[in-house]
């Protein structure tokens, strides 16, 4: 399976209509803003991956294009298939405003209507919420916002179906709190007005939903009485129930207390009925004496027919159950695994294997069992044998919950990936990936004394010790007591599902972690030291059993009052600041014989303190980012103090509603400029958090669950669509003092030879006429001017329009001369030598003004016994091959030109001038063909026809600069040979134009160009 990348690039182009009243507003707030925008429009996020999927909980294909699915990615939108699952692309970015998907409905009369629902029923920890319901009537090109923006979870889209305009809506609700916009609704006019058909109580949504095929008066529903908060989920009770109506909604009949069905409690229930036999209908049901249960009369009796609980584990995150639309007998039920029943769901002894486990959502063709999409854990997979085979799941909607970047050249990006392992790439695209231990759920962090040495956590209080270079892996955590299905009462020490590990700035031989204490070691993890009391609330409300009437479920995202964020200082070694999940901060001014509660006053309990990050240029300065999402308040929560907490200030200003903060990072060099990851993308402050503005540029709606600043890249940790990285913000930290009237040049980053291209970037205030862009040596010499112009518009190498603009020197000097046509094997003579070590001049020319700049190109650090003379012989040698090259071209150059100028002097009839030009072009044929392989005329020739001079030195230029590295012996020796032989040939072609082309009859009817040296 593949990403197809062309339908992969992000387009953001709806915007809202503003009235004008809001107009007005909205220019009034643009011209408060400390930095325009525009200034920087032209910046874009990059996506690096990883290529693997995240979790997904609906999906969805069409009866009649066989070729085509869609999945909901649960914080990565919606994506589409038009190839079987081959290639994936997402079809929503830029056009909702949350990425969470959990329902996907196609109508089978019209497969370009398309019908989603945002949010998470399977209520996980880590859920994000939606706003309702949107519709595509064009296959997915454009999206239009249909309402039910309060339900936050939906669960089921069901379409009429032969009528796409009936739709049918199941919304869990609220998942943190208590709300009415739940219960199962109805639209008769394709989504343009709703009505609530089903509804119990503001404490039970509708957790599933199905039609009865064969007569779609006839409906199926499930109500769940749940709820969530950051320490607990609670499942269960007497508003969970299950319903039929006869009428298409209008009227619902409850089946729970029908004969057979199981006593109360009741939690969740599945539910499916056979499009083979509409009389034969499947619940699978949450209850103590709990089970697969089946009815041959239409829900009116029931039977118990199974009750393995392979099938009915963890509820609250599967209870799932699909009929086979042929075969009465033939039912799914998913788990962890993916099981199926041939006997009427007695038994399920019939395993698939998609690739991923944890598996929520299955769609198969009315008019072909064989063809089916799932989804799961890892996303979307369709199967078009009946589950026997399955596509890959390589889209890059992934799950991180932090992000951390390495000490590496070029730098990896890694985190710890939801339902995955944890994950390092390369900074620079997609590459190898390696894991460097913990799990799923964990912080990372690299040794500050030894690169190759990673610690990273997951769930279970897991932190291990892992070497990259050498396979050595170490489980060090602090107390390795295991824990799982007790409550946080019961635990001696309380570890979070993800909890921080990381070292002192001031003592690299420091490592802290938490739990609901602060752990040092100063022995890479061989003991610890418990340096702090317990610095949380530790409300007992928050501690007991969590699950639900029926089925507990204790893991690590239940665990709460812990020491969520920490943050050693980076002026003593002794200062620590610490922030817990519930809403307490502290700090120590002494190692942690004695900690301050600095607790904002305005931060209410519950609010999950997510990132702290002291300030790198002001000492007593910290910067807090917190939400509250988990107690159904998602407004956002920053803070500042600048005096060791004694006071602290919100700052919000600029923030959208309902965009909670994940994680705040200070500039690595401005004091005062701010970033801010927040649940639907990024901010950017350039006045230390007085306002706020967006950063979102071409970035999908996405969670971004954390941000740090990597040299002058800002690299971004999303929990839905992988790892982003926005490239050189350097012109940002000039942006606040700039005088945005005046063209100005920024000083480049100095680029690392082998690693890094020079990235030039200047800011134009008005569109230019013409933009020059000239490289020069330390001496002021030219290597190279490049050009554009305003009538070129984008196809113009050097970008005119205004605003930040960059351009990309590649480090290359101009390559040697070509021609056309040329074919050329192991060598690429077009493409100059690369830069030698040492100062550079960069020169802006806009309408005639110009600006200088300076940078310099730096050696490789991951280079070993390499100086900067071995690289400057390197590029010597291949300066002097590419100018033999260039000679050896610009001769055959000639030879062809005189070709054609003789050619047409042979039409005039002259027997003695047509005798001298044959005889000289017999000559200047032999040298030409020494010079270049006249035969080759398609890429494959060379292996046909043996290649010439031309072709020797461009690939000796090549092995030269393959690495950097002192040229070898034997490339001075070939070196030689082929200039010597070159020299030969060159001289055979003076003789000729210096003998035949200056006697009559030829003398002065040819003209002769350079020919270079």
């Amino acid at each position: 399976m593949k990403i197809n990348r062309s339908l992969f690039t992000l387009i953001l182009c709806v915007g809202a209509v503003l009235l004008p009243d809001k107009a007005v507003l909205a220019q009034a707030q643009k011209q408060t803003l400390p930095v325009d925008p525009s200034f920087y429009k032209n910046y874009s996020w990059r996506n690096i991956g990883p290529d693997r999927g995240g979790r997904s909980l609906g999906s969805s294909g069409s009866p009649g294009r066989p070729n085509e699915y869609y999945f909901g990615a649960t914080g990565g939108g919606l994506w589409k298939t038009v190839d079987g699952g081959n290639e994936w692309f997402p079809v929503t970015d830029g056009q909702i405003s949350s990425s969470s998907i959990g329902a996907v409905a196609v109508a089978e009369t019209n497969p370009d209507i398309v019908y989603i629902g945002g949010g998470e029923t399977q209520l996980r920890g880590s859920i994000t919420q939606g706003d309702g319901v949107y519709k595509t009537t064009d296959g997915g090109k454009t999206w239009r916002h249909l309402g039910l923006k309060e339900t936050q979870a939906i669960s089921r889209i069901r379409v009429h179906p032969t009528n796409p305009n009936i739709v049918y809506v199941a919304a869990l609700g609220h998942p943190y709190g208590d709300n009415e916009e739940r219960g199962v609704f109805r639209s008769k006019d394709g989504g343009n007005t709703w009505e609530k058909v089903l509804y119990v109580s503001d404490k039970a949504g509708a957790a599933d939903l199905i039609i009865d095929r064969t007569n779609p008066n006839v409906l199926y529903a499930s109500t769940w009485q749940v709820y969530r908060k950051a320490w607990k989920m609670w499942g269960g009770g007497p508003d969970s129930k299950l319903f039929k109506s006869l009428d298409g909604g209008d009227t619902w009949i409850e089946l729970t207390k029908n004969p057979g069905m199981p006593e109360g409690p009741i939690g969740k229930i599945g539910v499916t009925v056979s499009p083979a036999d509409p009389n034969r209908v499947w619940a699978i049901v949450e209850a103590n004496e709990g089970g697969v249960f089946r009815s041959d009369d239409a829900g009116w009796t029931w039977e118990r027919v199974n009750s393995e609980r392979k099938l009915r584990q963890r509820a609250f995150y599967y209870s799932r159950i699909y009929a086979d639309p042929f075969d009465r007998d033939v039912v799914y039920g998913l788990n962890v695994g993916f099981y199926k029943s041939t006997d009427g769901g007695e038994t399920f002894d019939v395993t698939l294997r998609p690739p991923h486990g944890d598996n929520h959502d299955l769609w198969i063709d009315p008019n072909d069992p064989m063809r089916m999409i799932s989804s799961n854990d890892g996303g979307g997979t369709v199967s078009v044998n009946g589950g026997q085979s399955w596509t890959d799941l390589d889209f890059p909607t992934s799950q991180f919950y932090h992000v951390m970047t390495t000490s590496d050249v070029p730098y990896h990006v890694a985190g710890a990936q939801q339902d995955n392992s944890t994950l390092a790439m390369p900074s620079q695209g997609r590459g190898p990936s390696y894991s460097v231990g913990g799990g799923e759920s964990g912080w990372i962090t690299q040794s500050p004394v030894d690169p190759d040495v990673f610690y990273a956590g997951s769930q279970g209080a897991l932190l291990t010790r892992y070497n990259r270079r050498t396979g050595q892996y170490r489980d060090i955590q602090v107390y390795p007591r295991f824990f799982s299905g007790e409550p946080s009462s019961a635990l001696p020490e309380r570890w979070q599902w993800t909890f921080p590990i990381m070292f002192s700035p001031k003592d690299p031989t420091v490592m802290y972690t938490t739990s609901q204490h602060v752990w040092k070691t100063t022995n890479d993890g061989q003991t610890w030291e418990k340096i702090s009391p317990d610095l949380t609330y530790a409300d007992p409300e928050t501690l007991g059993v969590t699950g639900g009437v029926i089925t507990m479920d204790m893991n690590g995202p239940e665990i709460y009052a812990t020491v969520f964020a920490l943050a050693p200082s980076n002026y003593d070694v002794n200062t620590i600041w610490a922030g817990s999940d519930d809403g307490k901060v502290h700090i120590t001014r002494n190692g942690g014989k004695k900690w301050d509660d600095i607790t904002p006053k305005n931060l209410p309990k519950f609010s999950r303190i997510s990132i702290i990050e002291e300030s790198k240029f002001n000492p007593g300065t910290l910067y807090l980012a917190a939400n509250r999402y988990q107690v159904d308040d998602r407004e956002p929560y920053v803070f500042k103090t600048t005096d060791y907490g004694k006071t602290w200030t919100k700052i919000i200003t600029g923030i959208k509603s309902g965009h909670f903060a994940r994680s705040i990072r200070e500039d690595l060099k401005v004091p005062g400029l701010l970033y801010l990851a927040t649940e639907h993308g990024v901010y950017v402050s350039f006045n230390d958090g007085a306002m706020w503005q967006s950063l979102q540029m071409n970035l999908p709606d996405t969670p971004i669950r954390d941000l740090v600043l990597k040299n002058n890249d800002i690299v971004l940790g999303s929990h839905g669509r992988g790892f982003w990285i926005m490239h050189d913000v350097a012109p940002l930290r000039d942006a606040a003092s700039m005088d945005m009237n005046q063209v100005k040049l920024f000083k480049p980053a100095n680029p690392i030879r082998g690693i890094y291209s020079a990235n030039i970037q200047y800011y134009l205030p008005k569109e230019a006429d013409n933009v020059t862009i000239e490289i020069m040596d330390a001496n002021g010499s030219l290597i190279e001017s490049y050009t554009g112009t305003k009538s070129e518009g984008r196809r113009s190498r050097v970008a005119t329009g205004k605003g930040l603009n960059d351009f990309n020197w590649n480090l290359r000097y101009p390559g040697a001369t070509t021609f056309e046509g040329m074919i050329i094997w192991s060598g690429r003579p077009q493409s100059g030598p690369l830069a030698p070590l040492g100062d550079y001049q960069v020169k802006l020319t806009v309408d005639g003004v110009s600006q200088t700049s300076t940078f310099t190109v730096e050696i490789d650090p991951n280079l070993e016994g390499i100086t900067k003379d071995d690289i400057q012989k390197q590029f010597d040698l291949a300066v002097k091959i590419r100018d033999k090259t260039s000679a050896a071209n610009e001769a055959v150059i000639q030879i062809r030109s005189i070709r054609k100028q003789a050619q047409e002097l042979m039409n005039s009839g002259d027997a003695s001038l047509n005798g001298a030009i044959n005889d000289m072009l017999a000559k200047m044929k032999v040298i030409e063909e020494d010079l270049y392989q006249v035969k080759n005329q398609s890429g494959q020739d060379p292996l046909n026809f043996p290649i010439k001079l031309n072709n020797r030195l461009a690939s000796l230029r090549r092995s030269v600069e393959s690495g950097q590295a002192r040229p070898t012996d034997a490339s001075y020796v070939v070196f030689e040979e082929l200039s010597a032989e070159l020299k030969m040939h060159l001289d055979k072609l003076d003789q000729v134009l210096n003998s035949d082309l200056k006697q009559q009859p030829l003398s002065g009817k040819i003209s002769l160009e350079k020919k270079g040296n």
